[in-house]
This record gives C-alpha cells, sequence and structure tokens, in this order.
C-alpha cells in the first residue's frame, strides 16, 4: 500500500467569508454549522460534494482565519451515529 506524507501546509484551503447571521449555529438545513471553540478556532460542519467520485460527503474541519487547518470526511450514512456516539460519551464521562 502507498503511502503519502500529508502536512498541515498542504491541506489548508481558502474558505468563503460569511456574515455573522449566517455562522451562527442552527438547525435550518442550509448544510453548514459552525461552533466557536475558542481562540479564535471555530470547528465547521459542512455538506459537500465529490466531482471525482460523484457522492456527498460530511466534512469536519478545524478552521481558524479563514483557512482550514485540519479536515476529516465522513460518508453521511455514519453522521447519525457518530453524532449519538459522542452523545453517550460526553454522558459517561459527564461531560
Amino acid at each position: 500500500m502507498a503511502t503519502r506524507k500529508v502536512t498541515e501546509g498542504s491541506i489548508e484551503e481558502p474558505v468563503e467569508e460569511r456574515t455573522e447571521e449566517s455562522t451562527e449555529e442552527s438547525s435550518g438545513g442550509d448544510g453548514y454549522v459552525e461552533i466557536k471553540m475558542g481562540g479564535g478556532w471555530y470547528m465547521t460542519i459542512s455538506l459537500a460534494h465529490s466531482d471525482r467520485f460523484e457522492k456527498e460527503y460530511v466534512e469536519l474541519a478545524k478552521e481558524r482565519g479563514g483557512m482550514k487547518k485540519s479536515r476529516f470526511n465522513l460518508n453521511p450514512s455514519h453522521v447519525r451515529m457518530l453524532g449519538e456516539a459522542l452523545i453517550k460519551f460526553a454522558d459517561d464521562n459527564k461531560l
């Protein structure tokens, strides 16, 4: 199996600026959620489409200053399972 070294600089990409109204956490179904984490960092969750594989996916990203610093792509069928696992983890660890 071939491996490729990925550095933080190689995955940074500019993101479009959003207005204050659109950056608030909402459940409006617009395919984008931004969670303020402090220190200028945001966790973004967005629905994206892959032209290469012609499939939709959910992108979880850590962002600061309009640049994505790290990201994780998730199959949409696993989103609910991830959410439920996070809630269970928080409950079990009294978070």
